[in-house]
């Protein structure tokens, strides 16, 4: 494993590149550095050699080189359980992965010989997405739970559930209920959570698919989806996945 640090005074975004090539892995690191100087960037040339690492990186570039980088994204994509969504692109001279690269959510899909304007484009946005994520991480809710205050990470929660007076917050970790009510909650949390149905109020980056009147969130859960709310839902949803949201559909 190779690393490189291109700058000590910003806090640059991590940049793990799996190439078995020696040449390309170095012109890979070359050009990330030329574009983004404030990057943390180690190499790897194997798939096994990356996950033996144990570390977690924002961007990912993979060669799949047969099934390996494949393999390794499966296994990235287990780690994270549910939390931040680290941005795969996958670079490799093997075209009959492109339908598995999308089981694993790769953000972008390049052929060999890389093109250096596409590359450059393609960091751009794998960059930005990476930011989006690295924002959505650091929010989080303070509740008062059980007599004590409690700071609630916004990626853990699962989806709100209005009871009378009171808001059900679940989370992966279970249900939390407090005496607020759903517009209250609404308004805090913003962006990236949907009013689906006047019961239910469903975090966008944990739902993994969708009908006209029902969603399935990840833990297998469905909630109601209000019939006429779909055609908003649906732009809502279009709209998150735009700007950046860790979608899973």
């Amino acid at each position: 494993m190779e690393e490189r640090r291109s700058s000590d005074t910003q806090a640059g975004i991590s940049v793990a590149i799996c190439e078995p090539n020696e040449d390309l892995r170095d012109e890979l690191a070359r050009m990330i550095a030329k574009e983004k100087p404030e990057s943390q960037i180690a190499s790897f040339d194997s798939g096994d050699a990356l996950l033996a690492s144990e570390r977690d990186f924002a961007i990912y570039f993979l060669d799949i080189q047969g099934a390996d980088g494949l393999e390794a994204a499966r296994e990235l994509r287990a780690r994270e359980q549910g939390g931040a969504s680290a941005v795969i692109v996958f670079v490799t001279g093997y075209r009959d992965y492109m339908e598995e690269a999308f089981d694993v959510h790769a953000f972008q899909y390049l052929v060999k010989p890389v093109d250096n304007k596409k590359f450059a484009e393609v960091l751009a946005a794998a960059w930005t997405e990476a930011e989006a994520v690295r924002r959505r991480e650091g929010r989080h809710i303070l509740l008062k739970l059980d007599g004590l205050m409690r700071k609630v990470a916004l990626r853990d929660i699962l989806y709100l559930e209005s009871r009378n007076k009171k808001v059900a917050i679940h989370t992966v970790e279970g249900a939390h209920e407090i005496r607020r009510s759903m517009e209250t909650m609404e308004a805090a949390l913003g962006e990236g959570f949907y009013r689906c149905h006047r019961c239910y109020l469903v975090n966008l980056a944990r739902i993994a698919d969708y009908g006209p009147r029902t969603i399935r969130l990840e833990n297998g859960e469905h909630l109601m989806l209000a019939e006429k709310k779909y055609a908003d839902f649906v732009k809502n949803y279009l709209r998150y996945a735009k700007d950046g949201g860790v979608v899973h559909v």
